[in-house]
């Protein structure tokens, strides 16, 4: 009986040694590639949930409404963020909107414009399109503080890189997305579709995915594209 029991422990020994040899799991591999799969997919969620700013639903996108959404938008902050005038050494450059609009035409842009007269007493919109505005007017009104700039995708661009207007502030830009009388609006309208891609691009991207800019889109989203090219008469 005691030759049995060794026996029996010496077998169980050899047992748990064995299970102590066995090689662990490795930390990579295809469970650990399909969490990270998860956790890329809950980040792009996330991510597309806080880069769209979400409107009050009570009121509707017509461009006279704009000003009271962007206070919404801005909660106790949108009086010293968009209606105060002065520069804040450090702080507030000139020629640094907080928010910007972006129309597909100067027509689209003033129509904004006047939603937002609200916000803009004290401190006004600088206008960013080309037509009955040369580039050193704009220039010129670039050089004192500004809260709200609305215009059209290639004006703000050969601003930006003139750099006459600063974009380290802007904190939210309003897509409008209305449409004029011939159907056409900034994402139909093919040339300035392309140029707003490309000032996209350019300046926004990468501070949209940084989390430092936010997009809002304002008006009904229309699904119509593939229009022939034509030039903004209005831009």
């Amino acid at each position: 009986m005691a030759a049995i029991d060794k026996t029996s422990r010496s077998n169980r020994k050899k047992q748990q040694r064995s299970k102590s040899s066995k090689p662990s799991k490795p930390s990579f591999g295809p469970n650990k590639q399909l969490n990270k799969k998860k956790n890329n997919n809950n980040n792009k969620q996330q991510h597309r949930h806080t880069s769209f700013i979400k409107l009050l639903e009570e009121l509707n996108q017509d461009a006279c409404n704009l000003g009271t959404h962007l206070k919404s938008t801005f909660e106790s902050t949108w009086k010293k963020v968009l209606c105060e005038p002065q520069l804040v050494e450090g702080q507030i450059d000139a020629g640094n909107p907080a928010v910007m609009v972006i129309s597909a035409s100067a027509i689209k842009s003033l129509d904004m414009l006047r939603g937002l007269r609200i916000l803009t007493k004290e401190c006004q919109a600088v206008k960013l399109f080309s037509k009955h505005i040369k580039v050193d007017e704009q220039v010129a009104m670039l050089k004192k503080r500004v809260n709200i700039a609305s215009g059209t995708p290639s004006r703000i661009k050969k601003l930006a890189e003139m750099e006459a207007l600063g974009l380290s502030r802007l904190s939210v830009i309003v897509l409008d997305m209305h449409t004029d009388v011939k159907g056409y609006s900034l994402f139909t309208l093919p040339q300035v579709r392309d140029e707003f891609w490309d000032l996209y691009k350019c300046y926004f991207h990468e501070r949209i995915l940084q989390g430092d800019l936010r997009v809002c889109l304002y008006g009904p989203i229309s699904a119509t594209t593939g229009r022939s090219t034509r030039k903004s008469e209005d831009q």
